[in-house]
């Protein structure tokens, strides 16, 4: 016979310990998806470029002072020409963290780069299964290295407030 430890149905967060988050809750917050050349675009073959667009946006929790939220959004716009738009897909998923007591530099980089990095599985199976439902081949985004995307983004904020 084989133990099998017993389960809770009730889960408490309580705040990480020092140098760790614990992400608490990931979910889809909007998505919007556009064809307004449909049904035309299925009718010829297109080569369209391709304009992906990432951000992050990261609220405080009056609630809980230990938590945040973290919105990843990826904008995928598809387009044949300036004025010719095949397919707009976006979609915005956020994770409730619970943060540790970290310094800032830190938290920072955990809010700015490691939840980013934990929850873009979610936000390309999303906006690839949208633009599949818009009838289009899916959208296969490649990995993204958020470290890098991270500290270029401090070293332009550090060069706006220099400048």
């Amino acid at each position: 016979m084989i133990d099998t430890p017993e389960h809770s149905a009730e889960t408490t967060y309580a705040a990480p310990s020092s140098g760790q988050f614990t992400l608490e809750q990931i979910y889809l917050k909007d998505c919007s998806f556009e064809s307004p050349l449909s049904p035309a675009a299925f009718t010829e073959q297109h080569t369209p470029e391709l304009n992906i667009n990432i951000q992050t946006r990261i609220n405080g929790l009056v609630s809980r002072p230990e938590a945040r939220e973290v919105v990843l959004t990826v904008t995928a716009d598809a387009r044949l020409e300036e004025n010719k738009s095949l397919f707009v897909a976006e979609v915005h998923v956020g994770a409730l963290v619970s943060v540790g007591d970290l310094p800032d530099e830190e938290q920072a980089r955990m809010l700015g780069a490691r939840v980013p990095e934990a929850i873009f599985p979610y936000v390309r199976e999303t906006l690839s299964n949208l633009v599949v439902r818009g009838g289009f081949m899916p959208l296969m985004l490649q990995p993204m290295d958020f470290d890098t995307i991270f500290d270029q983004q401090v070293a332009q904020r550090g060069q706006a407030l220099d400048g």
